[in-house]
């Protein structure tokens, strides 16, 4: 063979917190494709063309690399609403939550498939919902403020916050899939129905078909 052929040239050796890093990016496609329960330690160490036992070295096992990679999603997206949020009327908050929302579905495809499929029976947290439920907090603190200026019970902005995170998360995980209108105009439509909802709020709302006690 003449000199130079990349056949002849040794591969470079990663670093440990490269080799790290490899098989966390390995790990976050395979659980968007398959799964936790359907991905297992061979196919990790298999596409990342390693043994099987580095991949244990690292992570100690499957639930632990899948931890790591939940992790890293959950504060990925927290940290894009937060950082989001910079205006300081509602009505503009509630478009630049939307929006951060339908942002990352559409730039981390691999992220949101980990974070919406179903966890590991024993895993308390890193789900969809859960991560919802932390965005959902920094609303309230938001909705509290503007009921109290409207006369409205504080003690319901939770109850509030809850329901339009939720909302805005389920019409993304809808667009995932339909990907139609255009981001934009699915963040106007949720800040139309929940911002003029908002906007004519009942300080005491009752129900028309029950009596509420």
């Amino acid at each position: 063979m003449e000199h130079g052929d990349p056949r002849t040239t040794p591969r470079v050796r990663m670093s440990a917190a490269q080799r790290r890093e490899q098989l966390i990016a390995t790990g976050r496609q395979l659980f968007a494709e398959r799964g936790f329960e359907a991905t297992s330690v061979e196919e990790v160490a298999a596409r990342a063309k390693v043994s099987k036992p580095v991949v244990y070295e690292h992570f100690g096992g499957k639930e632990g690399l899948y931890a790591v990679v939940v992790d890293r999603e959950v504060r990925a997206l927290l940290d894009r609403i937060a950082t989001a949020l910079t205006a300081g009327h509602p009505r503009e908050l509630l478009e630049q939550a939307a929006l951060a929302l339908l942002d990352y579905i559409e730039e981390e495809p691999h992220g949101f498939q980990v974070l919406i499929r179903q966890a590991p029976v024993l895993s308390s947290g890193g789900t969809f919902s859960s991560v919802m439920s932390d965005v959902a907090h920094q609303v309230e603190h938001i909705l509290g403020a503007e009921f109290k200026s409207r006369g409205i019970d504080p003690k319901f902005a939770e109850l509030y916050s809850q329901a339009l995170v939720g909302m805005v998360a389920m019409v993304g995980q809808w667009w995932r899939e339909a990907r139609k209108p255009k981001k934009e105009m699915v963040a106007a439509h949720l800040v139309n129905l929940a911002w003029n909802g908002l906007s004519h709020l009942e300080t005491k709302p009752g129900l028309q078909t029950r009596r509420v006690r």
